[in-house]
């Protein structure tokens, strides 16, 4: 039996797997909010139970740096370490940040599950490129060395935010001065990002919005949400404005990781904000951004662009973690 775990700011999703002919094939899981709890530990003991199983190794994909088995999360006020977590499961303990967890478990996703928005083809292995936008923002490196994949994780998401035209300039000018100082890509690709632009938009009044639909907005209990599904449904022009834009810097994004770390074989783009967004993503302006590279346009022409539909990669990747420390 192995326990993986991805943990999240929004959500801790829990599994128990089991190796079946020579497979790991999950047994239960559970999906709680994070915030609703102190301590990891109260999660884990909650989905372990009195009657624990025994456990051959656990692994868990978090959202923060992972440095010397330790996790201080990003948004989150946990604190998780390799050595208590083992002593209190009486097994090995893998700590991997979220993205690294996530690229780890897209290996093992069949092809059905990844949908292209480049005219692009995989071709040989080579380096991929993970990025995934959720309630933050995670970027992974998958470099080839001429047998198999290994993953290297990055915080390449608390990077600068760097605005491609006046609009985006202007965002950038607004954004540092609510927060007084350093933007991070972070704070526009991402689901608090989200309500970040379309807030812009409204306090620099750039697009016409009706009173009934701010007060919707504001007033929800996930007004990122709220204003993804108005522009989905074609309901209102700021936020499908708002949406359209987010999409633009996401594909932006998503091409400077692939220059940075030449990702020929491709990019990955993962997270739990994309798969909802498919419809927007499709309509070209992630793919906009992400060619926008003036000399280098050829050359990202070339890298395949794939949108991860499993949500569950990063448990996947946790599990696959987990089974090679027995």
């Amino acid at each position: 039996m192995f326990l993986a775990g991805d943990i999240g700011g929004t959500k801790t999703v829990l599994a128990l797997y089991i190796l079946r002919g020579g497979e790991l094939v999950r047994e239960r899981e559970v999906s709680v909010p994070s915030r609703d709890h102190a301590a990891f530990e109260d999660i884990l003991d909650a989905f372990l139970g009195l009657d624990r199983p025994s456990l051959r190794a656990a692994a868990f994909g978090v959202a923060g740096p992972v440095v010397d088995g330790r996790c201080q999360t990003t948004n989150l006020p946990w604190v998780l370490e390799e050595a208590a977590l083992g002593a209190r499961l009486g097994c090995p303990v893998r700590l991997l940040n979220d993205l690294e967890a996530a690229a780890l478990g897209m290996l093992y996703l069949a092809p059905e599950q990844r949908l292209p928005l480049s005219t692009a083809r995989r071709g040989r292995d080579g380096m991929t490129a993970v990025i995934a936008a959720g309630t933050g923002l995670g970027e992974a490196l998958l470099f080839w060395d001429g047998v198999r994949y290994h993953v290297q994780p990055t915080e390449g998401g608390h990077c600068d935010f760097a605005p491609n035209n006046a609009e985006e300039d202007a965002l950038l000018v607004w954004l540092r001065e609510k927060l007084g100082g350093h933007v991070s890509i972070e704070r526009v690709l991402s689901g608090p990002g989200l309500f970040n632009i379309w807030s812009f938009l409204h306090d620099t009044r750039r697009v016409p919005m009706e009173d009934v639909t701010v007060q919707t907005i504001t007033a929800a209990v996930d007004p990122s949400a709220a204003i993804a599904r108005l522009a989905l449904d074609g309901a209102d022009a700021a936020c499908i404005h708002a949406l359209t834009l987010f999409c633009r810097i996401y594909g932006a994004e998503a091409g400077n990781l692939a220059l940075k770390s030449l990702a020929r074989g491709g990019v990955l783009v993962g997270g739990g904000i994309a798969p909802k967004i498919l419809p927007f993503l499709k309509q070209g302006a992630f793919m906009e951004g992400f060619l926008d590279k003036g000399r280098f346009r050829d050359l990202l022409a070339s890298i395949p662009v794939e949108v991860v539909l499993e949500p569950r990669a990063p448990l996947i990747g946790a599990a696959h973690a987990a089974r090679s420390l027995a």
